[in-house]
């Protein structure tokens, strides 16, 4: 998108704050943007929204707390009146409750005061950028000076969903997503996925050695246009070719995304991507049983000791309860070869359910792999326990080779999700 003479189009940007002297700051803080364009200052929410329909700035910087109509209250009014628009939130109170309720009202991102030139400069850029397409968009159906947004197409999921899920912490489950991403991704022309479910405290980013500028919240004030373009605008590329969600940079940013939400997001993901690998954590909350309901395929990894064998019964127990095919799960053993490790033959008869596989420890590689940002089956192909993950990535892939579908599989699987709450769910 250029304008005539072939150059972009600056970024309009329209200051909303009830202090003179911070709005003067404001504009001084962005004169020397190229790409960036200061078109007018309001002094309040209702001269904000006057101003965003009189001037249509792409971006609105709001102040939170004005006396009169607060930002929230605004940012509320301008998202359903002027959906070109989109809201940057300024607050000197950065507690969570302040971020939950201004996203919830539609702002696309949250600056702390004081914040840097920097800050500005690229939340600006950052949203900018995840809104462009829907602005395009916009500006095509535009009639009689008014746009319409655009309602978002029906997505056909193409792609198989891969769940990597242990009910106990320390399990290796990150690492293992994180490799089996790589694997599939190494075995054939694939578009692989990869998203951070693990939405507080996610990994996947380190793993990785990624420095994402978006991340799932990014999705959420925009959820009901949510679109291809959209939802590959916010992932972010790996060098092996993998593509990844990854999760809130903020912990509080959880809070943003329901279990309604992961299900449209990642129904967007599969009609991308081929195989699509979800870290998770552990927890059989509505939101993860959810992305276990949308699963082709679950692998359970434990490992070898007691609490980590209890819980996988456990989780087999609610499996049963849910009705869910025997072949959705694949037991994995990790730290097969520890010492003092409850043999496979054990497990299986405690668990009564086959073991599908046993990984090796290799736990001197999957630290330096994890402290380097670098997979295990890029950097140490050869060891034992990448060529484990390779077999299961095999393993994977053959189950979706030799699996048939039955009818009436897509109806079973929704019937859980018309009951709330996981006691409503089993019983």
């Amino acid at each position: 998108m250029t304008n005539g003479d072939g150059s972009k189009p600056g970024i309009r940007v329209l200051v909303v704050d009830d202090i003179p002297e911070t709005r003067e700051s404001l504009r001084k803080l962005l004169y020397f943007e190229k790409d960036i364009e200061v078109v007018g200052t309001a002094a309040s929410g209702e001269e904000a929204i006057h101003k965003t329909r009189e001037l249509r700035p792409d971006i609105v910087l709001m102040d939170i707390n004005m006396p009169g109509m607060d930002g929230i209250t605004s940012t509320e009014a301008i998202s359903q009146q002027c959906p070109f628009a989109q809201v940057i939130m300024m607050s000197v109170q950065a507690d969570a409750d302040y971020l939950r309720r201004s996203m919830l009202a539609g702002a696309r991102e949250f600056l702390a005061k004081p914040f840097s030139a920097d800050d500005l400069v690229n939340s600006i850029r950052r949203v900018y950028e995840l809104g462009l397409s829907r602005r395009m968009s916009m500006e095509q159906m535009e009639m009689g000076g008014e746009a319409r947004p655009r309602a978002p197409k029906k997505v056909v999921p193409k792609g198989k969903l891969i769940t990597v899920f242990s009910p106990k912490g320390g399990t290796g489950r990150s690492t293992i997503a994180v490799n089996l991403a790589m694997a599939l991704q190494s075995m054939g022309d694939h578009k692989v996925g990869l998203v951070d479910a693990s939405l507080q405290f996610g990994d996947l980013a380190v793993l990785l050695n990624l420095q994402p500028a978006h991340s799932i919240a990014d999705l959420v004030p925009q959820i009901k246009e949510l679109d291809l373009d959209m939802m590959t605008s916010v992932l972010t590329p790996h060098s092996s070719g993998v593509k990844a969600l990854l999760a809130p940079g903020r912990p509080e940013l959880a809070d943003l995304v329901t279990p309604e939400h992961i299900k449209a997001i990642l129904e967007q993901m599969l009609a991308i991507f081929d195989y699509v690998v979800v870290d998770t954590w552990p927890s059989l909350h509505d939101f993860m049983l959810n992305i276990l309901d949308m699963s082709d395929r679950v692998l359970l990894v434990a490992t070898p000791d007691i609490p980590a064998i209890k819980n996988a019964r456990l989780f087999f127990e609610v499996t049963d309860a849910l009705q869910y095919p025997e072949e959705k799960t694949s037991l994995v053993i990790n730290m097969a070869d520890k010492k003092g490790a409850i043999g496979r033959r054990d497990i299986e008869a405690s668990i009564k359910h086959p073991v599908a596989l046993c990984l090796p420890t290799d736990e001197r590689n999957v630290l330096k792999a994890a402290n380097e940002g670098i997979p295990l089956v890029v950097s140490n192909k050869k060891s034992p326990l990448a060529q484990a993950i390779n077999e299961l990535a095999v393993h994977v892939l053959e189950g979706f080779t030799l699996a048939t579908e039955p009818e009436g599989a897509d109806e079973a699987v929704s019937a859980p999700q018309q009951r709330t709450g996981i006691f409503g769910r089993l019983f």
